[in-house]
């Protein structure tokens, strides 16, 4: 290749969003921000929506930046989102009315009434996806239940960076690592599992296409170029759920290693070639979702450092202001393994008061309460250490291998002391970076769909020799992690009861 190709990638996650530019010269990527903007949900009356259409705003905004400071001609264009939510268009392609964010409180009890109709063994061996109240199967059957006038009126579904692809390149088309964060993916034959949707009463007629990442749907609209600037780019379906770009981008070498893509989710796993679907899968209620270049990614969804992002939000509302910086200071500064909390408990879904609902959870259990910042935050980055802990045995365990050596990438790297938490916790090596995972895993698959690239082990060999990485060994001192473990095991049981 004669000349550095350039990518842009739009990276939206449940907090923020972000175009940025790849600069690929055929054996490293350097990357550069173009346009970066907050995310997050918007209550109104009961219901809590996603603002897609200034999403979109800020998206092509992103594109026209791109347009003026690099040139119309792009190598290609690639979204990525945070997975299970969608959007309904009508029959003349319409948006009809606002996504609804995961955490509404509509999906628990359509949750319930699902699994009362169809067994939840049933849906497990067919999709091989864990149970989460918020997954895309229980928020349609939450609009088929109330015989919702936008279903039934719906001509097509799409998940979220589907619709912005269709905004982009007018294809309605569902990408397989997306699609597969649905539940009513059949994991082995990866098509749609519609008699599940008609036992549930959910309308197959909906249903588009799936289409492999890395396939290139076309070039972007002449609405879109005009507005833009832009000219007839390539639009790319990447591994168009985040994670799965993330994990694209880790820099491992073969199978033998546990990846943790770490931000609002702590999405913790290995990399499979096929589905892993049993009797003990289901138990531990792990997940099979797609990846990318016919990869398994076989990972437990972790609440992850959203505890500490609603921290935050909560000291803000009270009148201090602290950056992710000065929280983790604090932390730092406070007493080790107090007070544990599970992190993964429905009480932190979205709590009003995060805060709050930690030193609830630790009095409810019969452990010291945390009553300054650094105590809070210690709690929960140790509680989410010990969770790595809890998922990376029951990982060994399904696959009949041990691990070593733990990837972290994703924004949530910048936490040295929950990388460091991480080793103690574990015991294993962790290597971090790139910080930028997801959109790094991105273009990474848009460079394949444009045979710059012609595998999944080259693009992490382009990771090696792009990025840095930094290690964390684990402390001598395992008998206060064992001890820790032991009172998280107890606090995660007794918490069931409430």
């Amino acid at each position: 290749m004669s000349a550095t190709l350039k990518f842009l990638a739009f990276d939206l996650g449940a907090e923020s969003g972000r175009g940025v530019i790849g600069h690929f010269d055929g054996a490293k990527l350097r990357l550069e921000d173009v346009h970066r903007f907050p995310n997050g949900g918007v209550r109104c009356g009961d219901t809590l929506y996603w603002n897609t259409f200034r999403l979109w705003t800020e998206i092509k905004h992103a594109a026209t930046l791109a347009a003026k400071q690099h040139g119309a001609d792009l190598a290609g264009i690639g979204v990525d989102t945070w997975g299970v939510d969608f959007g309904l268009l009508d029959r003349n392609g319409e948006l009809i009315g606002a996504p609804v964010c995961y955490r509404d409180p509509r999906n628990g009890p359509a949750m319930a009434a699902a699994l009362r109709k169809v067994p939840r063994k049933a849906i497990y061996a067919s999709t091989g996806l864990q149970f989460m109240q918020f997954n895309t199967l229980f928020q349609l059957y939450a609009l088929a239940r109330k015989k919702s006038a936008q279903l039934d009126g719906a001509a097509t579904f799409l998940m979220m960076p589907d619709l912005f692809n269709y905004w982009f390149s007018g294809k309605k088309v569902c990408e397989y690592s997306i699609a597969s964060t649905t539940q009513f993916l059949d994991a082995r034959k990866k098509t749609w599992d519609t008699a599940l949707l008609k036992k549930l009463g959910i309308p197959t007629r909906i249903l588009p296409k799936i289409v492999k990442s890395g396939t290139v749907l076309g070039p972007l609209l002449k609405s879109v170029q005009e507005e833009t600037g832009l000219g007839p780019v390539p639009v790319i379906a990447t591994g168009c759920h985040d994670t799965a770009s993330a994990v694209a981008a880790v820099p491992a070498r073969g199978r033998d290693h546990c990846y943790i893509s770490s931000g609002t989710w702590s999405l913790m796993g290995a990399e499979l070639d096929a589905p892993l679907i049993n009797d003990t899968t289901a138990g531990y209620n792990f997940t099979n979702e797609g990846g990318v270049c016919g990869t398994v990614r076989f990972l437990k969804n972790i609440m992850g450092l959203w505890l500490l992002q609603q921290c935050r939000q909560a000291w803000k509302r009270a009148g201090e202001d602290l950056n992710y910086d000065e929280i983790r200071q604090l932390a730092e500064q406070a007493p080790p393994l107090v007070s544990i909390v599970e992190p993964d408990h429905k009480e932190f879904l979205a709590p009003a008061d995060m805060p709050a609902a930690i030193r609830d959870f630790c009095k409810r259990t019969g452990q010291p309460v945390p009553q300054d910042k650094g105590a809070i935050a210690r709690c929960a980055l140790e509680s989410l250490a010990l969770k790595y802990r809890w998922t990376l045995e029951r990982i060994e365990e399904c696959r009949g291998r041990g691990i070593s050596v733990i990837h972290i990438v994703g924004g949530g790297t910048q936490n040295t002391l929950l990388n460091q938490l991480a080793a103690d916790a574990t015991g294993r090596t962790v290597i971090t970076g790139p910080i930028e995972g997801t959109a790094i895993g991105n273009i990474l698959m848009q460079a394949i769909a444009r045979r710059e690239i012609k595998s999944l082990d080259e693009a992490r060999e382009v990771v090696r020799q792009s990025f840095p990485v930094f290690t964390y060994e684990p402390s001598s001192d395992r008998a206060k992690w064992d001890d820790a473990y032991a009172r998280y095991l107890e606090v995660s049981k007794a918490a069931t009861a409430f």
